[in-house]
């Protein structure tokens, strides 16, 4: 009887490590980006949006999209915070 349990076993330890702890890892990094966000960050919403932080509240920040265009944005819907100094790509071809 334990012989035709075993299969059962090993797949549920299979999609316990290929699927829910990568996950949970993803999850707490997000979690812990979202709380080290401070004024002047470059982030990316999750609609593709790039913005500056200019206000951070508990659940809310807010976002300048443009000059003097501010809005504000659910924390979670940010998908990234942009490191400051990072290279933009040229433009041009020159080599």
């Amino acid at each position: 009887m334990l012989l035709q349990f075993l299969p059962l076993v090993a797949l549920v330890v299979l999609f316990y490590f290929l699927m829910i702890r990568p996950q949970q890892r993803r999850m707490k990094q997000h979690q812990a980006m979202l709380s080290a966000l401070k004024r002047n960050d470059v982030v990316v919403l999750s609609s593709g949006m790039i913005g500056k932080i200019v206000r951070v509240e508990d659940k809310e920040v807010g976002v300048e999209i443009a000059t003097g265009v501010t809005v504000k944005v659910v924390k979670t819907m940010i998908s990234d915070v942009r490191a400051r100094g990072e290279p933009a790509p040229a433009n041009d071809s020159k080599a």
